[in-house]
């Protein structure tokens, strides 16, 4: 494989498929590890076959690797194969060959107690503190991505009607409603902002003044759960799955909750209703007196 067929392959995931910045990074390391397969057992692209693809899997999983990062290599392989063979004729050696089945993990979420625990607990005596109120209030009202939370500039905002102008996956344009204890929350982070110079439009400033990163949201995400009494771990995506989960526990509709989260599939959106399910059991379990 030549460096050329990377780089093009790379544009098309970019600026065809729309595919997200970790995505693309995540098949440049897949695809840098299958062509040091390649050059160890002396392949060329073009002279793989099935049985090499079995071959391949098995290395996979002599790494040491899980379920999840050899789908997603073979996922990552297939499609270069796919694109590579739009000016080539060639058989994709990968199109048969069945992926190892994921074991599927409903999504974690706070309770409405443990949200209400880990936002009390955040100190907004200073301005990073009363920065971090207005990132976990938005994130927990809205349901977006880091990704696009880290995008976001003042103008997306339209502060007399609260809605947000986010942009998602694909460059998609969606608008997502925000109450009243977000709105406070920006509100209060607006006044500290102002009194900070920077050199960029980006909403959320790093302690240096400089844009706040996804990796910087997670740490303080984790700093913020440290400092709790909520003994669990939190990943940036825990937030949007407790949105969506609060949502559908009261009662909106999978299309509406579809709609906010900038899902393209129902068939995403569909995983959240496994976990109100649970919620309900539970729910009845604790309450009826006929339950046991």
């Amino acid at each position: 494989m030549s460096t050329t067929n990377f780089d093009s392959y790379f544009y098309y995931l970019k600026n065809e498929k729309n595919y997200s910045k970790h995505t693309i990074t995540a098949y440049q390391k897949d695809l840098l590890l299958f062509q040091k397969y390649l050059n160890q057992m002396g392949l060329r692209i073009t002279d793989f076959q099935y049985q090499d693809a079995r071959g391949y899997l098995v290395y996979l999983y002599d790494l040491g690797l899980s379920k999840t990062s050899v789908s997603r290599h073979i996922s990552a392989i297939r499609s270069f194969y796919d694109f590579f063979n739009m000016d080539n004729d060639l058989q994709n050696p990968f199109k048969q060959l069945v992926q190892p089945k994921q074991k599927k993990h409903l999504p974690e979420f706070f309770y409405e107690k443990e949200m209400q625990v880990l936002i009390d607990s955040i100190d907004t005596t200073k301005p990073m503190g009363i920065r971090n109120r207005a990132i976990v209030e938005l994130l927990y009202a809205t349901g977006m991505r880091v990704s696009e939370l880290t995008a976001l500039k003042l103008s997306d905002f339209d502060l007399q009607n609260r809605f947000v102008k986010v942009v998602g996956k694909g460059n998609k344009i969606r608008l997502i409603p925000f109450g009243e204890y977000a709105y406070d929350a920006i509100m209060n982070y607006i006044d500290v902002r102002e009194g900070i110079l920077t050199n960029h439009d980006y909403f959320f400033v790093n302690q240096q003044k400089g844009h706040l990163t996804e990796r910087g949201v997670r740490y303080i995400l984790k700093q913020l759960i440290d400092k709790s009494a909520i003994n669990q771990k939190i990943h940036p995506h825990k937030l949007r799955h407790t949105f969506a989960t609060h949502l559908l526990n009261q009662g909106a509709d999978l299309r509406t909750v579809q709609d906010l989260l900038g899902h393209v599939n129902l068939s995403t959106t569909s995983h959240y209703t496994h976990v109100t399910k649970e919620h309900l059991r539970k729910t009845y379990l604790d309450t009826h007196p006929r339950s046991d």
